[in-house]
């Protein structure tokens, strides 16, 4: 006899994630899988601690799936839960924040019935996750002068005015701006830099820049590194300009490459940022989780 099909979905969502589409279809979301047969398990985002208390007694078993319902905060955390609990189910991802730089990787669609069809599907991309010191990354940890206007940037703002509140963010920030001292320790090769501000992709977009990344692929097993050097400010607009389009990476002023561990030091306090959240202080100690995570996509291969 088959063994039966589990008939739970646990769906994680932050109802404060960008303009309100989520939160406004949540009834249409659960009719459509009862509709299929699966009976959702609705955990409203509160901290991380009803998703900790969730994951930690959760009879997998029972499951199909667990749909985070968010921005790239919201899936940070659900992951880190996820494994932290030891939890493998499979993931699908609701875009439902500002930038959805992780959704967009897998080209998720932006309406509901697009997310809904590819969740009640059975097609699976292998995705790596980033570790940084004692948490997980799924997509980007920043560091630095500008990379974190995420923080900074009025929620109200974000929501109304999408992406370009991050621009309009970073372009204030600008006249702040100042170089930190740091040192990148890889097993290949060491680096002593004077930097405004660096990322460590995943995925290839961060911050609602689409193209900074743009040769990362989040199941190599690597790290894709890009250093922001200490330059004259008036190269930095044109620089930016060049971020923007994707083509930054041949600039002197930039510096780039893979790896699969690194360790970052300073003696200065340099702000950082995961997925888009507050980060960890210096130094910083990355690994990557090869594969760890399935991610439901559509029928073509990203």
């Amino acid at each position: 006899m088959c063994e039966k099909e589990a008939e739970k979905v646990l769906l994680f969502y932050n109802p404060k994630s960008g303009n309100g589409l989520f939160k406004n279809n949540l009834d249409y979301i659960i009719d459509r899988f009862q509709s299929a047969g699966y009976q959702v398990v609705p955990i409203r985002a509160a901290k991380g601690m009803a998703i900790s208390r969730a994951l930690a007694n959760i009879d997998t078993s029972q499951y199909r799936q667990i749909i985070a319902a968010g921005g790239d905060g919201t899936i940070n955390i659900c992951v880190n839960t996820m494994i932290k609990n030891k939890i493998d189910l499979p993931l699908a991802i609701f875009p439902a924040g500002t930038a959805n730089d992780f959704a967009y990787y897998f080209e998720i669609p932006s309406d509901i019935d697009g997310m809904i069809d590819i969740a009640l599907g059975n097609h699976f991309t292998n995705a790596d996750v980033g570790k940084v010191n004692n948490r997980y990354f799924v997509n980007v940890a920043a560091m630095g002068a500008l990379i974190d206007v995420s923080q900074k940037t009025d929620p109200n703002l974000k929501n109304t005015i999408g992406v370009m509140a991050y621009y309009l963010k970073a372009v204030t920030e600008v006249p702040n701006l100042r170089a930190h001292k740091v040192r990148l320790i890889t097993p290949e090769q060491t680096y002593e830099e004077e930097m405004y501000f660096m990322v460590v992709m995943n995925g290839i977009s961060a911050g609602g820049f689409k193209r900074i990344s743009p040769e990362s692929e989040v199941n190599d097993g690597m790290m894709d590194v890009i250093l922001f050097r200490k330059m004259p400010i008036l190269e930095l607009g044109p620089l930016l300009f060049n971020v923007i389009h994707g083509n930054h990476s041949k600039n002197k002023h930039v510096l780039t490459f893979q790896t699969d561990s690194l360790c970052i030091e300073s003696e200065e306090d340099i702000s950082t940022d995961i997925d888009g959240e507050k980060g960890e202080k210096m130094p910083l100690e990355f690994s990557m989780l090869h594969n760890r995570l399935r991610i439901f996509t559509e029928e073509d291969d990203i």
